[in-house]
């Protein structure tokens, strides 16, 4: 994984390189290779990841990626950003649409730069025109702040290109035949195991260091922790949870790591980390919404663990909103068609929130993270299985990711296997601790006197108005159009 930065259409920008220089300082914590820095006649541009191989080979056109493509050929020949060249030369933009990955790019020709985001929007990727016509871009917004008051995120499964502006790819081939006749009988359950498994092997096979596995002890977690272990008999797991009361997180995460005889790591966080992480959480998340910042301060303490003992990690991340996750969003829609479409809302929302949170929580101390369920591939299946296989409803009780449940039962305990979604800040036991971080005087009252942000955003509580306080003091106003709500409905 990776930052990826540039400036392009600009005159100065071939002697200007310290303006890149810059922009790479602020997002240093995506990588641990010395960055790098290119220049052309009309474009500067940089990166820093966990390898050189972030950018394609020294010549016209280059490719820079945050991310990795899944591929039927031997990786052995060539990296990502060099296949990804290869096919851009072939077939120009529409290379987007032939590689399947979880990837934010940027291509850098000879007169144009363009820059994508996959169809999940797996990875982040924010940009702005100059005043000149020009483009500016960046991992995280903070590398852009000291350039320009207003930006945009560019959206999943478009890029961004310097002569045509915002334009929509299409999707790529899933790799296998859909529709598939989806029932409850074996055959769907196996379709279902093997893509999942498919995934966790693309993943651990051709990246080197996979070491462990962010366990919560919940279903999604625990299964790719089941599937890894089978190709990696030293993987090592990890949690966190509240120290002054043990989150119920905990307890499924050790059954879970005993079941497989994994080595599990702890961490367990003090009200003193949370007050210490407070304003970093704002800085690296680029948001004050209350609930993305719960949930990346027990990301971070998490990827802070597992700094210590790896530098690549997997995550269970997605299968939510893809396998019914959130069928009680669903429950009070009668009409079936108005619930599939929320359902793939889901799936379309996640990306500024559950998805930033994840990606700041793990990047802000460096650690690589993959998540097998945003493989294209599991994306694609898990839209075509119907909603009541994901929300199957044997005795007329919802059993939520019933499909899912099913197709790895085997392969977790039972308590674990048919243990009801938490949310995750909720299971390490965080999600009612950062009411207590914020100063007296910022009560009820002080919400009824400034009940919304400059934009017109409602603050969902007094401990919001003091995280928009915060944002405040790192941003510039208009960056606060960063901040998103989870709201699948609209």
């Amino acid at each position: 994984m990776a930052g990826i930065v540039g400036i392009t259409g600009c005159s100065e920008t071939k002697i200007d390189s310290s303006r890149v220089e810059n922009m790479l300082e602020a997002v240093k914590h995506r990588g641990t290779h010395e960055p790098i820095v290119k220049t052309t006649s009309s474009t500067c541009f940089g990166c820093i990841g966990f390898s050189p191989e972030v950018i394609s080979q020294d010549s016209l056109p280059y490719v820079i990626m945050d991310g990795m493509l899944y591929r039927d050929d031997s990786r052995q020949e060539m990296s990502d950003t060099d296949f990804l060249r290869k096919q851009y030369m072939s077939h120009g933009k529409e290379a987007l649409s032939k590689v399947r990955g979880s990837f934010a790019c940027a291509i850098i020709d000879e007169d144009e730069c363009i820059i994508a985001r996959d169809h999940v929007g797996s990875r982040p990727l924010i940009y702005q025109e100059t005043p000149q016509g020009g483009l500016m871009f960046a991992s995280e917004a903070k590398a852009l702040k000291d350039y320009t008051d207003c930006v945009e995120e560019l959206p999943p499964g478009h890029y961004y290109s310097s002569k045509e502006k915002l334009k929509q790819f299409n999707e790529p081939d899933p790799g296998f035949k859909l529709p598939h006749e989806w029932d409850t009988s074996e055959a769907s359950l196996k379709k279902v195991r093997d893509v999942v498994i498919q995934a966790v092997e693309d993943i651990v096979t051709n990246i080197e260091g996979i070491g462990g596995v962010s366990l919560s002890g919940g279903l999604d977690s625990s299964i790719i922790l089941a599937v890894a272990s089978q190709y990696n008999k030293n993987i090592q797991a990890f949690t966190s949870t509240l120290k002054v009361n043990h989150g119920e997180d905990l307890k499924y995460a050790k059954l879970m790591a005993d079941y497989l005889g994994v080595k599990l790591h702890i961490y367990e966080i003090t009200l003193e980390d949370i007050q210490n992480i407070v304003s970093k959480a704002v800085y690296y998340l680029e948001s004050y919404d209350q609930d993305c910042i719960t949930g990346f301060i027990a990301n971070y303490y998490n990827s802070r663990l597992a700094k210590e003992h790896v530098d690549s990690i997997l995550v269970g991340e997605g299968a939510d909103e893809l396998f019914g996750g959130y069928f009680r969003e669903l429950d009070d829609i009668s009409d079936p068609e108005e619930q599939e479409r929320v359902a793939k809302r889901l799936v379309d929302v996640a990306y500024n929130t559950a998805l930033r949170r994840l990606d700041r929580g793990w990047m802000s101390n460096s650690v690589d993270y993959y998540a097998p369920f945003l493989n294209p591939s599991v994306v694609t299946m898990a839209q075509d299985i119907p909603l009541d296989l994901k929300v199957y409803q044997p005795n007329g009780k919802p059993i939520e990711k019933w499909i899912l449940r099913e197709a790895f039962k085997d392969m977790l305990p039972d308590e674990i296997a048919w243990r009801p979604k938490l949310r995750f800040a909720r299971g390490v036991g965080v999600d009612d601790q950062l009411e207590k971080c914020i100063p007296d005087n910022l009560d009820e009252e002080a919400l009824k006197k400034t009940p919304k942000s400059k934009k017109g955003i409602t603050f969902q509580s007094p401990t919001e108005l003091y995280l928009y306080n915060i944002f405040k003091k790192h941003f510039p106003e208009d960056y606060e159009g960063l901040t998103c709500r989870w709201d699948p409905f609209s």
